[in-house]
């Protein structure tokens, strides 16, 4: 379940997902129209492999060098508390969007699911500091729109790592404008408190994967390609909610897809 790890700087936070979307198009074009693909054993998923690390090494410089230091200092200095109630703050705010995409999916528990915990939440959790809803046991469905596209057969595509957003695919940086028009936040009129909004849910989704990093520097040969498959392989979970198909294109019945 879903979606990126980076984060931008202050003023131009708000608007780094769809800089990043415009930069990155432009060069995948380019790259298809050069015939930019690697050699005979290179994996399929990930034809712009040179260009994808590329634009890792910049991201990862940047992170080391001002996205890490910072999260690191959230995550030391904050107590615990505050920092679970940004997170559940933020994900209120994503039950929102979900429902939608649920929606979309013609997901119908999934949606009802996702609706009654962002009214819950924000009636009852001071607008969704504290996650009643978790606590009354109604299951989380965290859906964005490029889950949607996959659900109704648009293929991921290449693998693609954008600039400060980290890792997606041609059909995720397809859907970004649209999850961007779906978060709450960017509704936010007061552009300084949008754009605090903004750095501080990507601050906070990175000091979560700080220990996650850490690992990966300590045990990954090659931290790009596990990057990489470990991506690719969540977001094919996260499309066909735990069951993806199998190598003749299968999917495994479950007692949705058994009722269709």
């Amino acid at each position: 379940m879903k979606k990126n790890e980076s984060m931008k700087g202050v003023d131009g936070a708000a608007h780094a997902g769809r800089a990043g979307v415009l930069r990155a198009g432009m060069v995948l074009s380019l790259a298809l129209l050069t015939g930019c693909a690697t050699g005979p054993g290179a994996n399929p998923r990930d034809p712009l492999e040179p260009f994808n690390r590329g634009v890792y090494r910049f991201n990862d410089a940047v992170d080391r060098a001002v996205i890490k230091p910072v999260a690191t200092a959230y995550r030391d200095v904050l107590p615990s508390p505050v920092r679970t109630g940004v997170n559940n703050f933020f994900n209120n705010l994503q039950d929102a969007w979900s429902f939608v995409n649920n929606s979309l999916q013609l997901k119908g528990e999934a949606a009802g699911n996702s609706l009654v915990r962002f009214g819950v939440n924000t009636f009852l959790g001071f607008g969704g500091v504290l996650d009643i809803a978790s606590e009354m046991q109604i299951e989380r469905h965290t859906e964005d729109f490029g889950q949607t596209l996959g659900y109704w057969g648009v293929g991921a595509g290449p693998y693609l790592i954008l600039p400060l957003l980290g890792p997606s695919t041609v059909r995720d940086t397809a859907a970004l404008p649209v999850d961007a028009q779906g978060n709450l936040v960017s509704g936010v009129s007061d552009v300084p408190t949008r754009n605090s909004l903004t750095t501080l849910n990507l601050l906070d989704q990175r000091s979560r994967l700080l220990d996650a990093s850490a690992m990966l520097d300590q045990v990954a040969l090659d931290p790009y390609t596990f990057t990489r498959d470990a991506f690719l392989q969540r977001r094919q979970n996260d499309v066909y909610d735990g069951y993806p198909p199998d190598d003749n294109g299968s999917v495994p019945p479950t007692e949705e897809n058994s009722a269709k």
